[in-house]
């Protein structure tokens, strides 16, 4: 697959109000992301490095304790076993998260 069709792509819901749309390949993992306006994503870690940026709208993006707010352009890099959440803002936010290497659970 060279292309990825992500408007047509189904959409699936890991967490209430967060949907992703995932592509992959050999050695990565693309995720298209939709938060609800509030939505929260626990604090968790996993082994996978992850970057990602904003779109659209704005996100409270806590990494090892640190906390950012974040809006369109605003990128940011999540090595392996670091804890991080995250918190919509008040409208629907847009993501793009990069998962080296792919997260296998996230392959649907």
């Amino acid at each position: 697959m060279y292309f990825c069709d992500t408007e047509n792509r189904e959409a699936k819901e890991v967490v209430p109000g967060i949907r992703l749309k995932t592509f992959w390949g050999e050695r990565m993992l693309l995720s298209v992301v939709e938060l609800d306006a509030g939505a929260m994503l626990p604090n968790h870690s996993h082994p996978h490095e992850q970057s990602g940026t904003v779109i659209s709208g704005t996100l409270r993006l806590t990494i090892a304790g640190e906390t950012r707010d974040l809006t369109a352009g605003d990128a940011y890099i999540i090595p392996g076993g670091v804890e991080h959440s995250a918190v919509a803002g008040p409208t629907l936010t847009k993501v793009v998260d990069i998962f080296s290497p792919v997260r296998e659970e996230y392959k649907f």
